[in-house]
């Protein structure tokens, strides 16, 4: 058969490859990103209860209305958001299945849409995708933060949206009030739509807030914004994101939704607004949670002679390896991999043109006895 590849540069992403070469070395997986603990176990018996209840049909095609109004109850209450449930909140099958219908709503043929490096590596296919074009602008290195000079001097009358990622997978920087300042007057300057990628909100640290898209009145009306209860309640197999956008750019939205996946798994969706409804406290204590996990692996990576770069949020932390070897970053994670026992990413992929950087990204959602076995592997081998 005669068939054109839509994508022909794309292979098996990073995270499939690492995990894979894991499993056949035994290593222990700090590279893709999902813990190696349950899910609360209230939330594993109300899956449990409405699966064996009946609530196993088709839910409406923009999500389980539960759902939907414990998220605006939820944005309320921590950014005094007010979300209409039915025209401005969309359940979907994942965060990835929002960002790739928000592209897909915005983007045709010859758009351009602005995406920073590095970045989480669904963007740019999603795009090309849509007949669009990615411009990749890369992250100062000073803190991973954004160049906006840079920013505007690469917007053009084919700038159909720019993609935002905070928490930012892989960096874990967190971006500031006064980024979204600068963001909205671009914007809307230029009649730019914001895709914002929220899914580590919960997961910031040392007393900094996260600062949602939606709570910004000048880019509110003119944004997506994604999140994800896989990353928020330990289930990222569960795969149920939601987008929140304005009525308008919600309507176009779910035209595209509804040929995509149509609608995400039923009794998933009411078990956890039944969760979020009774344990509101869950996403509070998160940063909490996840903030000692990454104190306790960053002191052993130091101890070890690892370089880190803060982790501000998500569940990741940065690390560099200058000291300990000079190999390239792909070949220190196989190394890392099939001689010490320990996966992680390499940076550079998530670049479209890679700096010469020595610098790996570890997951550090896993028990403390995993993450302190792990030190134990890296430490022993580069001691």
């Amino acid at each position: 058969m005669n068939i054109t590849s839509k994508l022909p540069d794309v292979g098996t992403t990073i995270f499939s490859i690492m995990s894979s070469m894991a499993t056949e070395f035994d290593a222990i997986n700090l590279s893709q990103g999902y813990p190696d603990f349950d899910v609360p176990q209230g939330l594993a018996e109300r899956l449990n209860h409405y699966t064996v209840s009946g609530y196993n049909q088709y839910p409406p095609m923009h999500g389980v209305a539960y759902l939907r109004e414990q998220i605006a109850r939820k944005v309320n209450d921590l950014y005094d958001v007010s979300a209409d449930a039915d025209s401005e909140i969309t359940i979907t099958s994942g965060a990835t299945e929002a960002l790739f219908v928000a592209i897909h709503t915005l983007v045709g043929h010859g758009d351009e849409v602005i995406v920073f490096d590095p970045a989480f590596d669904s963007y740019d296919p999603a795009i090309r995708l849509a007949g669009g074009k990615a411009i990749h602008i890369p992250l100062m290195d000073s803190g991973f933060s954004i160049d906006w000079e840079r920013v505007r001097a690469a917007t053009t009358s084919r700038t159909k949206a720019i993609i935002i990622n905070s928490p930012h997978n892989p960096t874990g920087s967190v971006i500031s009030s006064s980024d979204l300042d600068q963001l909205a007057e671009l914007a809307t300057s230029s009649d730019i739509v914001v895709i914002s990628d929220e899914v580590y909100e919960h997961m910031v640290f040392d007393d900094r807030q996260h600062h949602t898209i939606a709570a910004h009145p000048g880019l509110r009306e003119r944004s997506f914004v994604i999140s994800s209860f896989g990353k928020t309640y330990h289930a990222t197999g569960w795969k149920v994101g939601y987008c929140i956008a304005a009525p308008m750019l919600t309507a176009e939205f779910r035209k595209v939704h509804q040929f995509v996946t149509f609608t995400t798994h039923t009794p998933t969706q009411w078990a956890i607004a039944d969760y979020m409804d009774h344990h509101p406290e869950h996403h509070r204590e998160l940063p909490a949670f996840y903030q000692a996990k990454r104190d306790l692996f960053a002191q052993a990576l130091t101890d070890i002679g690892f370089g880190l770069v803060p982790s501000q949020g998500t569940y990741f932390q940065l690390a560099t390896y200058d000291r300990l070897s000079e190999l390239p970053d792909m070949e220190f994670v196989t190394h890392l991999t099939q001689k010490v026992g320990v996966a992680a990413i390499p940076v550079s992929v998530f670049y479209d043109v890679p700096p010469d950087l020595r610098l790996v990204r570890f997951c550090f959602a896993k028990e403390n006895d995993t993450l302190l076995e792990a030190a134990g592997r890296l430490g022993g081998h580069f001691s």
